[in-house]
């Protein structure tokens, strides 16, 4: 033991190690303040000489440092532990709960905000436990990089449950390791186009900020209960068997709280269902190209394309999420109902009839340009992966093949289109107008750049009224009723429409999005005006300008998000085709769909992917 060792550990009596001749040298120097030997004078008189010490090596002065010893206060910030012990200690306890807290917290929260419930954080976490066991196991090196590695890894975990959160509460699944990091970018979009560009950054700002806070916060929560638990490891080590023990004997009795599992291994199966997932999107590549290898019409002869509909103006009109829930849900229904009946009855005095269907969108909450794909292609188009590979490659549309006849001009109307839309080429459409080619001066309305009425206002203006032109093949989508809801544009005299500058009134007469979206009631209202607007403007704008050769298909894209659907993850969405002609109807008779624009609830149901091929063979020669 050094010579320099500190004054409360017991003291070398003979400085190098020597045992002291009598007990008596021992007492003396365990009574002496620093410990100094004591040795006899000539006269047998006791006095206290100092030995003298060895002379100090630089290692002996290294090792000479006083130390602190374990259990002494530390000085924290300017010494404020010692001048405050009480408040130190009671700092330090409120820490390590805290610490307890959001491990427990990140063990055992859901990926969904509906399925948070107090039950949830009552749980045993049989991760928990075996970390626990392996942390007490494993050496003091190999226990502090395995403390910050898991703290990090359980972060990551937690982040990605919150990202899962903002998925199922907008498009009611969980987020795509592997193909939705595009979808980031469009959130963002979406955030500057509704709050503006300070509510985007403030947004972004917040969301990165509190995505480094939690992934320090449990690393350093991880590496502190490890420490806890070292400092007592029996305490611990009990404490682990007991849980363990209590998990296994939950599991095997299905002891629940409620309907939550007592004992849980939910982020065991959150990770393997994510490696799962992140499996099937590499495979998916492959399915897919095999599937767009197969088009039944690819070798038809142009001559023997749509022959049913030679001569018509075909009118393929989206409306924005117009989903089930606007027919079904009780809240909703008897308002939409009404506009639908007034639709059906208007337009059958002007000498239309109309049929209606399902269809069953590949997406839900948001994603339109994937289930205008899947329309259009025949293929089941459901995330970015299959949309980029769709429109980088051969395979032919709808469009594409009303095209290909060189019997009708098409053009695309796409007012929720700002910036340039290279994939629009592969659609084949001879013109595309997007907001800024429609001539609307007027403002928007949060994310939707031009109100639908004036959208319809404008093709008319553009290329339906034009005289001695070719028939027209349209692709348009109406953006009104597009998320979220508010302010909304209200119909006008089309009269009255001019350059839109007259939107701006109504805009200011509006709801506001920020006061709208903090009452799911006032959000479901919103939606359900917007979409009585869209079909309004449709249905108004057949009966004013549609005539004898206007066949006019319109369909939602997909279902609002959860808070409109009310935790409904149908995705089915109405489909409605109207003409003047009987011929045109008479060759969709077999499809058993509806009369009218409402369709039945037990009308005929099929993928989105099946309409092309199904309304291609109906128009076909065979039709």
């Amino acid at each position: 033991m050094s010579l320099f060792t500190r004054s409360r550990q017991p003291s070398d009596p003979a400085g190098g190690g020597a045992e002291p001749d009598d007990d008596t040298g021992g007492e003396a120097t365990a009574g002496k303040p620093n410990g100094d030997p004591v040795t006899e004078d000539p006269a047998g008189e006791g006095t206290d000489v100092p030995e003298e010490a060895p002379e100090k090596t630089p290692e002996v002065e290294q090792e000479a440092a006083p130390q602190e010893a374990p259990d002494a206060a530390k000085p924290g910030w300017f010494g404020w532990r010692r001048r405050y012990p009480r408040t130190a200690r009671g700092v330090s306890v409120g820490t390590t709960v805290l610490a307890g807290a959001l491990v427990l917290f990140a063990l055992l929260v859901p990926n969904q905000m509906e399925k948070i419930e107090f039950a949830s954080f009552i749980r045993i976490p049989a991760e928990g436990v075996l970390l626990a066991g392996l942390l007490l196991a494993l050496p003091p090196r190999a226990r502090r990089i395995t403390a910050v590695v898991s703290g990090a890894f359980l972060g990551l975990v937690t982040i990605l449950k919150f990202v899962d959160m903002g998925f199922y509460q907008v498009l009611a699944r969980p987020f795509d390791l592997v193909l939705d990091w595009i979808l980031i970018g469009n959130a963002t979009d979406f955030l500057r186009e509704t709050f503006g560009r300070t509510g985007q950054v403030l947004a972004v700002v917040g969301v990165i900020v509190l995505f480094i806070a939690v992934l320090v916060l449990t690393t350093l929560a991880v590496v502190r209960l490890t420490n806890l638990m070292v400092g007592h490891r029996s305490v611990a080590a009990r404490t682990t068997l007991i849980l363990g023990t209590a998990w296994i004997t939950a599991m095997t009795l299905g002891v629940q709280i409620g309907s939550v599992p007592f004992a849980t291994k939910g982020n065991a199966e959150f990770i393997g269902n994510r490696v799962d997932q992140v499996q099937a999107g590499l495979k998916d590549a492959r399915v897919f190209r095999k599937q767009a290898a197969v088009d039944a019409f690819a070798k038809t002869p142009p001559d023997q394309l749509l022959t049913g509909l030679r001569g018509k103006d075909v009118l393929f009109t989206f409306i924005e999420s117009y989903g089930r829930v606007a027919i079904d849900d009780p809240a909703m229904a008897p308002q939409i109902d009404s506009v639908l009946k007034e639709g059906t009855s208007s337009l059958k005095a002007a000498g239309f009839e109309s049929r209606s269907g399902w269809l069953q969108s590949p997406v839900t909450g948001a994603g339109s340009w994937l289930a205008h794909s899947t329309f259009l292609s025949g293929l089941w188009i459901k995330n970015q992966q299959r949309y980029r590979s769709l429109t980088t490659s051969d395979r032919m549309t709808l469009t594409n093949y009303f095209g290909k006849t060189k019997a009708w001009r098409t053009v695309g109307v796409v007012p929720g289109v700002r910036r340039a839309w290279p994939e629009g080429k592969y659609f084949g459409l001879d013109h595309i107008y997007d907001s800024e080619h429609l001539g609307y001066h007027g403002p928007y309305f949060s994310w939707t750049p031009v109100p639908d009425q004036f959208s319809m206002e404008a093709f008319q203006r553009l290329e339906h009224g034009k005289k001695d032109r070719e028939p027209i093949m349209a692709e348009i989508i109406l953006a009104s009723s597009h998320n979220p809801w508010s302010p909304i544009a209200k119909m006008i005299d089309w009269q009255d429409l001019g350059d839109g500058s007259v939107f701006h009134q109504i805009k200011k007469e509006g709801t506001n999005p920020t006061e709208v979206w903090k009452d799911p009631e006032k959000v479901r209202t919103e939606y359900r005006k917007a979409i009585e607007y869209s079909i309004r403007s449709l249905t108004e704008w057949l009966e004013r300008y549609g005539d004898e050769d206007t066949v006019l298909v319109f369909l939602g894209d997909h279902q609002p998000v959860p808070t409109v659907t009310a935790g409904d993850t149908g995705k089915d969405v109405p489909i409605t085709i109207v003409a003047k002609d009987e011929k045109v109807l008479d060759r969709v008779a077999d499809w058993g769909w509806t009369d009218g624009l409402k369709p039945a609830e037990n009308a005929p149901r099929w993928g989105m992917d099946k309409f092309r091929d199904r309304f291609m063979t109906a128009y076909g020669p065979q039709g």
